[in-house]
């Protein structure tokens, strides 16, 4: 009888599971999402990854039903906000809008980082892909790569160009040109990609490699002049800008991106329910027109072929940094 009855209690306590933490834990992923969500953004308002982060935060909730909320982490070149979503809860209400800087950039440029991008997060989808474009305040005389180049030549040190910190895409892409023209700039880091185009729209540094959503409403309004775009091919929504390459360096290329991810032990049915809604996001006609007029192409990768990508990012930008000698500021 008293095995019976320990039998009974068994299949009692297995009946009443749903109200333990592994049942509660499978009906939260299967009714995921029900309650807001927060992105985490790792740069300072103004940027590139703030105006894409919140146009996709906006259309992503409207797809689950659930607010997704921006919130803007900036500091320590993305590291801020990369470390705080990956040791947030692995329960599909943090994302991370990831940009290349703290997932492929930092891990060579950084002794010590409190996070490992492979390790520490679970990819979602590649969300865009786009060139920077070389930009200088309209004080500069040059109106072309050539006689940019041919400007700062004759005056060795005397120009100047923003980043949005050491290590950042802007600042590599920076670093690569001015190698490859053989030029003397002193390199100006702030705190954030927005800051850095305020500071040259303004005239306190005469260039920077800027990503296009920021840049290109500041170049139409006269604010900034456009010479180049840092991609294979031209931007379809700057035709007449040439490439760097074309403009007297072949094999030039530098195209940025950015992402989401979550925290590396996430279920993967949530990981694949954000996966169809990020997909689906960005296969609405007025998103993909809205990423095509900042010179974007939407993506939408498997949460796999991102991974391999974020791998083979990693491995370039380490060959960059070695090769710059590019130090934390």
């Amino acid at each position: 009888m008293k095995t019976v009855r320990s039998v009974v209690l068994v299949i009692a306590s297995v009946l009443a599971a749903p109200a333990g933490a592994a049942n509660a834990q499978t009906s939260g992923t299967m009714n995921y999402p029900t309650r807001p969500i927060r992105m985490i953004l790792p740069q300072s308002p103004g940027g590139p990854t703030d105006m894409i982060g919140r146009l996709v935060a906006q259309k992503l909730g409207d797809n689950l039903g659930q607010t997704v909320v921006p919130d803007n982490r900036g500091g320590a070149a993305g590291n801020v906000g990369c470390e705080l979503a990956a040791k947030a809860a692995p329960d599909g209400y943090t994302l991370l809008l990831g940009p290349p800087g703290c997932l492929t950039v930092n891990p060579s440029l950084y002794d010590k980082l409190p996070f490992d991008p492979l390790r520490d997060f679970q990819p979602v989808t590649q969300l865009t892909s786009g060139p920077q474009m070389l930009v200088v305040h309209p004080s500069v005389s040059a109106t072309s790569v050539k006689e940019f180049v041919a400007l700062v030549k004759s005056k060795p040190g005397a120009f100047n160009f923003a980043s949005g910190g050491a290590g950042t895409p802007n600042h590599l892409a920076s670093e690569l040109f001015k190698n490859a023209a053989g030029l003397q700039m002193v390199h100006v880091p702030y705190k954030g990609t927005g800051p850095a185009l305020t500071a040259v729209v303004g005239g306190q540094v005469q260039m920077m490699m800027a990503s296009l959503p920021p840049a290109l409403p500041q170049v139409k309004a006269g604010k900034l002049r456009g010479l180049a775009v840092t991609s294979a091919q031209r931007s379809k929504v700057a035709p007449e800008l040439p490439t760097v390459a074309e403009s007297g360096f072949p094999g030039f290329e530098m195209v940025t991106w950015h992402s989401i991810l979550v925290p590396a032990k996430t279920p993967r049915p949530i990981v694949m329910k954000l996966h169809a809604e990020l997909v689906k996001t960005l296969a609405q006609p007025d998103v993909k027109e809205r990423f095509a007029s900042q010179g974007l192409d939407t993506v939408g990768s498997t949460p796999e072929q991102f991974r391999e990508h974020m791998k083979r990012e990693t491995e370039n930008f380490a060959k960059i940094i070695k090769a710059a000698g590019i130090k934390p500021e």
